[in-house]
């Protein structure tokens, strides 16, 4: 029999090892973050929401699941998402918090140091939609330049509020690359106007007043509506350098509130806006 030192031990291996692989009880279901006393119970159909979630980033998709549930949105636009992750955030959903979610890919380039894999075969990364509806008509385009990394949007149509809309995900050239934003933004702003009901959501590497989204402000309106593209405008930082690059714009859609939630796994906040779809 193992002596008492050694069981202690074992023990606080065991418990090591469960903190770093991801523990689960004996039924198979994940230890998860519990969520706060005012969550969202269900999914809010007329809710949208996007967020980059950083990456590379040491965070966990429990983590980042369990702060999706607590808004629970009808729509979730994610940016900088390997499919690995996405597969795993979707996973968590259903079983730890019952949200059951379609999910729809906008992979622009397969990278290793970003999303693991084999190095001949690495991760798929992009963008990514999850909607509570079916999603039809998916559509992935790269931008002709992404600047520094490939960039793309997708797109899909799914119901918010129980009425169709096609939807828009996207994540514009990185900082200091107006140039190539202005260049995206052109054939971004040209498939947008095409929908008299659209929602776009993303990174856009860019403030408000920017020149770069000049061609966006023209085709829709954020969701804030304080939030204009002047320096007048009243526009909540969505990042933690309190610059605000994530949008939700709208075409045809009228917002009812919209919300920017500060997150400790992400350096991008959780931006959600409820939407009126009559």
């Amino acid at each position: 029999m193992l002596g008492r030192g050694m069981r202690s031990l074992a023990g606080v291996v065991i418990v090591a090892c469960m903190v770093l692989l991801g523990s689960s009880a004996p039924n198979g279901t994940p230890f998860t973050r519990s969520l706060p006393v005012d969550a969202v119970r269900d999914v809010v159909p007329n809710r949208v929401m996007t967020w980059n979630i950083c990456n590379p980033c040491d965070k966990s998709d429990v983590d980042r699941a369990a702060e999706i549930a607590t808004y629970a949105p009808q729509v979730i636009g994610l940016q900088e998402a390997c499919v690995r992750n996405v597969e795993r955030i979707r996973d968590h959903l259903e079983r730890v918090h019952g949200l059951v979610y379609h999910v729809e890919y906008g992979t622009v380039l397969r990278n290793w140091g970003r999303c693991g894999g084999a190095p001949w075969s690495p991760g798929a990364y992009g963008q990514a939609v999850l909607s509570a509806a079916p999603m039809t008509d998916r559509v992935n385009v790269e931008y002709p330049d992404g600047g520094s990394e490939d960039r793309g949007y997708m797109a899909v149509t799914t119901m918010v509020g129980g009425r169709p809309v096609r939807v828009f995900n996207t994540h514009l050239a990185e900082r200091r690359q107006e140039a190539v934003r202005a260049e995206q933004t052109g054939v971004l702003a040209a498939a947008i106007a095409r929908h008299d009901r659209a929602i776009v959501i993303g990174d856009f590497n860019a403030v408000p007043d920017a020149l770069e989204l000049t061609r966006i402000w023209a085709v829709a309106e954020d969701t804030d509506p304080r939030c204009r593209p002047s320096p007048a405008g009243a526009c909540a930082p969505t990042t933690d350098w309190h610059s605000k690059f994530d949008y939700i714009f709208l075409r045809g859609l009228t917002p009812l509130k919209h919300s920017v939630e500060p997150t400790a796994y992400s350096d991008h906040h959780l931006v959600h806006t409820d939407l009126d779809a009559t």
